[in-house]
Order: C-alpha cells, then sequence, then structure tokens
C-alpha cells in the first residue's frame, strides 16, 4: 500500500526538465537556421535567373544592343552561372545584397530605411489580431453550439480568406470616403514627417520617434494613420487565432481539474475565463512565429492599398520595374526575418511548456 502511494506522489510531481535538454534544443535550432537561409538563398537565386539576367530583365528594350551588352558585361552576368552564384553567395554572408538597377542605391540601405515601417505595420496587426482573435475565441467557446458561436466562426473564416485589398478597399470607404474619420493612405500626415526628419537619430518607427519629439499630437497622427492598415492586415490573423482559442478552450474545459471545479460549483464564465484561458494561449505562441510569414506576405497587399512604405511597398514598386536585384535582397531579407522569429517562438514556447522539445 506503502509503495503506491510512493508511486503516485512521483507521478503527480511534474518533471523537471534537464538544463542540458534545454540548451541542446537552443542550439540546435540555432544551427538549423543556417541551412535554411542557405536553401532560401539558393531557391531565390535561381528562381530569379529564370528569366535571363538582371540587367537584361530590367533594361531589355529600353537600350541599344551594344549598350546592354556592355552593361551585362560589366556587371558579370555573362559569365558561369555557378560562378555569379558563389560570388552572390559570398557577398550575400558579407551582408552585400548588391546595387538596385533603376535608382543605383544599396540593397542594404533599402532593408534598413524601410524595414522599420514594415515591422511596424507587422506590430500593429499582431495588436489587433490579439485584440480581436482571443475575446472572440473565448466568447465562441463560451458559446458553444449556440448562434453566436456560428456567426464568429463564420466571420474568422470570412477574415482568413477574404483579400486583403478588399478588406483595405472596404474599410477605406467607409471610414474613410463615408464618414471622414480616419486618413485614407500615408504613415503620417506630411507635417508630422516634416517634424520627424528633423530628428538626430531616428529609428524609422514612427511610433517611436514621434515619442522622441515629445509632441503629442505627433503621436496620435502617426496611430490615427495606423488604424486602417493595422486593422486590414490584423483581420488576416484574428480569424486563425479565434479558432484556434476556441479550439482549445473547448478541449480544456474537459479536462480533469476544470471538471473538479465544475463539480464544486464554479461558473461556467469562471471556468473559462479563469481555468481554461492561459493552457489555451500557448498553442497561440506557437502559432505566431507561423503567422509572421503571413504577416509579411499581406504586408505587400497592405502596404500597395495604403502607400504605407515599407518593405512590401517597395518590392512592388521593384517588382513593376524589373528590377530583380532589389527583389532577390527583399525577398531573402524577409525570409530571413522569418527564420529568425520562429526561432525565437521556439525558445518562447519551450520556455512556456518545458514538453515541447520532447
Amino acid at each position: 500500500m506503502t509503495t503506491v502511494v510512493e508511486d503516485a506522489d512521483l507521478a503527480s510531481k511534474p518533471v523537471q526538465p534537464r538544463s542540458g535538454g534545454l540548451w541542446r534544443f537552443i542550439l540546435i535550432r540555432l544551427l538549423l537556421i543556417i541551412p535554411t537561409v542557405f536553401i532560401l538563398v539558393t531557391t531565390v537565386f535561381f528562381l530569379m535567373r529564370l528569366t535571363g539576367d538582371p540587367i537584361t530583365a530590367a533594361l531589355g528594350g529600353k537600350l541599344p544592343p551594344a549598350q546592354l551588352a556592355q552593361r551585362v558585361h560589366e556587371a558579370g552576368y555573362d559569365r558561369p552561372l555557378i560562378v555569379q552564384y558563389a560570388d552572390y553567395l559570398f557577398a550575400v554572408f558579407r551582408g552585400d545584397f548588391g546595387t538596385t538597377l533603376t535608382d543605383h542605391r544599396p540593397v542594404t540601405e533599402i532593408l534598413l530605411q524601410y524595414g522599420s515601417a514594415t515591422l511596424e505595420l507587422a506590430f500593429y496587426a499582431l495588436i489587433v489580431a490579439f485584440l480581436l482573435g482571443i475575446p472572440f475565441g473565448l466568447i465562441a467557446a463560451y458559446k458553444r453550439d449556440r448562434w453566436q458561436d456560428a456567426v464568429l466562426r463564420v466571420g474568422a473564416i470570412l477574415g482568413y480568406a477574404t483579400p486583403i485589398f478588399f478588406i483595405a478597399i472596404l474599410l477605406k470607404l467607409v471610414f474613410a470616403v463615408q464618414f471622414n474619420i480616419l486618413p485614407v493612405s500615408g504613415r503620417a500626415s506630411t507635417r508630422v514627417e516634416l517634424q520627424l526628419q528633423t530628428l538626430e537619430h531616428p529609428t524609422g518607427i514612427y511610433l517611436i520617434d514621434a515619442f522622441q519629439l515629445g509632441n503629442p499630437d505627433a503621436v496620435i497622427d502617426v496611430l490615427w494613420h495606423a488604424v486602417l492598415p493595422g486593422v486590414a492586415l490584423g483581420i488576416l490573423t484574428a480569424g486563425v487565432f479565434l479558432r484556434l482559442v476556441r479550439i482549445n478552450v473547448i478541449g480544456t474545459l474537459g479536462a480533469q481539474y476544470v471538471t473538479s471545479a465544475r463539480s464544486r460549483g464554479v461558473g461556467e464564465y469562471r471556468l473559462v475565463t479563469r481555468h481554461a484561458y492561459r493552457p489555451a494561449l500557448i498553442p497561440i505562441v506557437t502559432l505566431i512565429g507561423l503567422q509572421i510569414a503571413t504577416l509579411l506576405a499581406g504586408a505587400v497587399l497592405t502596404e500597395t492599398s495604403f502607400e504605407w512604405k515599407g518593405l512590401g511597398f517597395m518590392l512592388a514598386e521593384y517588382l513593376k520595374a524589373r528590377d530583380f536585384v532589389a527583389v532577390q535582397g527583399i525577398v531573402i531579407m524577409i525570409a530571413v526575418v522569418v527564420a529568425v522569429v520562429n526561432f525565437i517562438v521556439d525558445i518562447i514556447a519551450v520556455l512556456i511548456d518545458p514538453r515541447v522539445r520532447y
């Protein structure tokens, strides 16, 4: 009898993760970034060469054949493809993504200048996704199989399936044209942008720069311009969060400790908001890494719809100009960001739930 009790006590104690296992997990995930980036760089490079060399793709038909051939030779695009690939690979690992063909700017300069704008937009979109997805997911779980649950689930599907540019058009028609309460485009008004240019050390993230100005009106102006783009992009992820929270809360409500609390007379609302809420958030943290890729892909359409000048906006502009050197650099940088963010999210998920790495 004593042995049975001791075994039960041991089984009830949580398994303490070994610190060595944590560091091994982090090291493996960190090392996996290298082949991931290598494969991405290789894939993007050869896909960009399917239409020929970048100079011919961008300037073909705009220059005389002799001048075009000279430009191709000077850039080294008439060399064997494997030699070009090796040179580009070494340059990328040195942080050199080349020079744009249309405006002759280093691609790294483009990434630094416009990357902060895309990062800021993704941050706003995640806030909108959390504010919409988590509360409505709890409501859908609380009102399971009722009309509220059905409406919210249909709304989540529509939010995820509706094209971003269509959502952007609707938002602009309603809030910018019909009611005229929100700006239709841009990251800030011209007056505020001129003020931001006077900063000695701007970050490129307008909200932080507006706080540096110490001008509340500038902060409000920046946030006001971020509402429509943030909502348009955030709705895409909010639908995923809603469905995931609903499923996990419903599953947690069937757990033994929740059943015990229910038998003690704890109300259903308290069970959902107190007992089943936090365990349901663990999958959300893991999902954020996957959704970053979705947000960055959606940022292209969102930024072009609202003239939000970030990497997505510039990517669309360089695609129209057939400037494949710039496109190549931007796509690789976005891929690297996604890989790094997924690594960070994996670490956070392990710290929240040590069972993830086993």
